[in-house]
């Protein structure tokens, strides 16, 4: 048997707990409480509603047997949408819910399982997109292709521009200069604060609009740290729409896109088409 345990860390439901300390998203979570494979302190759960407070113990049951609980209810892979393909790159949009690549315990199709599958053989993985957040992905073709298109990410010459929508009340522009470091307590979470011994991070940002609710923004990274941008929005006080991890509500996802990828080297320029989930905010 295959299980994952953990404590709850912050007051809600325990759908919402299990989408933020296990990453599933919101069907896998269903279909776990509904197969009777999630445990409440020892007990079992029958309602994704149900409320947990912290230090609540909660286990979920992954496999029995060695077969996944949930394989059945394993989703018909989604359409690969290509935005541009050459002899050495092929870039693609991804979805929002698709993971970058193969997790352990993850029922579905990754990113990468579907590019491979396209091309017929092993993708180069250079980037990877977090599972909620939408856009521009690219892969490399051919060994010589990825390690010059990893190069490209590594060494900062990838240029990018992300959209997401935040509460209302952010600047019109302005830049965030703050480190980040795992926040011990929150396990899977970064902490953007000049007080924490991190490491250097630097967004852009330029706000799109403001409807005196929420705020749609541009971001431009500087750097590539993981959580970057949820993680710095969080700091100055403007987590985006739907990232529970770092206290946005009010959506169904993390309302983050890669809309823009510039590679230098290449000299390829890719966009891909605001989601409709997100456009309907820039309306």
């Amino acid at each position: 048997m295959k299980r994952r345990t953990f404590v709850v860390s912050t007051p809600g439901r325990i759908d919402g707990a299990l989408r933020e300390a296990l990453k599933f998203d919101r069907d896998e979570v269903l279909a776990f409480v509904e197969r009777g494979a999630v445990y409440l302190n020892g007990r079992r759960v029958k309602d994704a509603g149900t409320r947990v407070g912290p230090g609540q113990k909660v286990m979920v049951v992954l496999e029995e047997g060695g077969e996944s609980v949930v394989a059945e209810r394993a989703q018909p892979s989604p359409p690969l949408v290509v935005l541009h393909e050459d002899q050495d790159v092929i870039a693609v949009n991804k979805p929002a819910g698709v993971v970058a690549q193969p997790t352990p315990g993850r029922v579905g199709d990754s990113l990468l399982d579907l590019v491979s599958a396209h091309l017929k053989y092993e993708a180069g993985l250079v980037h990877r997109l977090d599972r909620e957040t939408s856009g521009v992905t690219v892969f490399g073709k051919n060994p010589r292709a990825t390690s010059t298109l990893a190069a490209e990410f590594r060494e900062g010459r990838a240029r990018k521009e992300y959209v997401a929508v935040t509460p209302s009340g952010l600047k019109e522009q302005g830049v965030i200069d703050l480190p980040l470091s795992k926040d011990p307590s929150r396990p899977g979470r970064w902490r953007a604060s000049k007080q924490a011994n991190g490491i250097d991070a630097l967004t852009k940002y330029r706000r799109l609009s403001d409807d005196g609710e929420h705020c749609v923004v541009a971001l431009y990274p500087e750097t590539g740290r993981t959580h970057q941008l949820r993680a710095h929005l969080a700091g100055i006080g403007f987590p985006i729409l739907g990232d529970s991890l770092y206290g946005g509500g009010g959506a169904e996802r993390c309302l983050l896109h890669a809309r823009v990828l510039d590679l230098t080297g290449p000299g390829l320029r890719v966009e891909a088409p605001i989601p409709e989930d997100l456009s309907r905010w820039m309306k």
